[in-house]
């Protein structure tokens, strides 16, 4: 069986999806571009793709499928600048999941829309399916991300010694309800990395063993020591507050993650 295919079509096709995923991956990555190193990335990742169905090896699927990650790869150094291997591959499986969810939902469109697919009509049926879905996928992704903004607040760690304030992003966590055994203060949670940064501002003589239990570890002691002072904005205000007991984890906040703190919800509390 042989199948017909145009280049011109699939260069539209591929270059307008491209355009979307790398969209959609900015928003997610929390990387910025000019619209000509979008374009012109787009279109790179596009002439790829055509490049990979003119060659003569293996069935076209398995040239499509092994081609995907070097181009998405490719599109990204060109159009954010990532250079970085392990920020490449995490920037391609993003987009790759963007292309997961946009494809399923333009197939639920064009599923509504068959009876209009015949003769020249079919490519703009399918660009405009393909607009839907991007618009969809970015209510989606705005969404959450607002979400997450809402939980996100900006600490500041006093440091005796060094006399100045570390601003450091802390996630608010419903569910963190540890609390000192003795006294029921709240606790907070931080990463090794924040601990080594402001470690000089411990009490070697305040040190307090937290009990824990979490999903997949049935239970366990934190290592915690208390913070002579910790302010936090909230919404235009701030909240200061003494002596706070943080619990250092080795897990669950990773070295690049962005927030570096899990904060009490009772901290918020005046």
């Amino acid at each position: 069986m042989y199948y017909k295919l145009y280049l011109d079509s699939v260069f539209i096709l591929q270059m307008t999806s491209n355009l979307y995923l790398l969209s959609l991956a900015g928003k997610i990555l929390g990387c910025t571009a000019t619209h000509r190193r979008i374009w012109f990335g787009a279109a790179v990742g596009a002439l790829m793709v055509c490049m990979v169905i003119l060659v003569p090896a293996g069935t076209m699927g398995a040239r499509i499928l092994t081609a995907t990650v070097p181009v998405s790869m490719c599109m990204l150094c060109i159009t954010f600048r990532i250079c970085h291997r392990r920020s490449l591959l995490h920037g391609s499986l993003v987009m790759a999941g963007c292309g997961f969810f946009s494809g399923s939902i333009m197939i639920w469109i064009l599923n509504r829309l068959r009876t209009f697919l015949n003769g020249g009509s079919s490519m703009c049926v399918t660009l405009v399916s393909g607009y839907l879905a991007y618009r969809v996928l970015v209510k989606i992704v705005d969404s959450l991300q607002r979400r997450r903004a809402s939980c996100q607040r900006t600490v500041f760690i006093y440091v005796p010694n060094l006399q100045r304030s570390i601003p450091v992003k802390a996630f608010i966590d419903t569910g963190n309800q540890l609390s000192d055994p003795v006294s029921g203060a709240p606790v907070c949670i931080i990463g090794r990395k924040l601990a080594e940064e402001i470690s000089s501002c411990f009490r070697p003589e305040k040190n307090h063993a937290i009990p824990f239990r979490s999903v997949g570890k049935e239970s366990g002691i934190l290592h915690a020591y208390e913070l002579p002072e910790l302010v936090v904005e909230e919404q235009g205000r701030k909240i200061r507050k003494e002596h706070i007991i943080l619990a250092i984890c080795d897990t669950g906040i990773s070295e690049e993650s962005v927030c570096q703190m899990i904060l009490h919800p009772r901290l918020l509390e005046d």
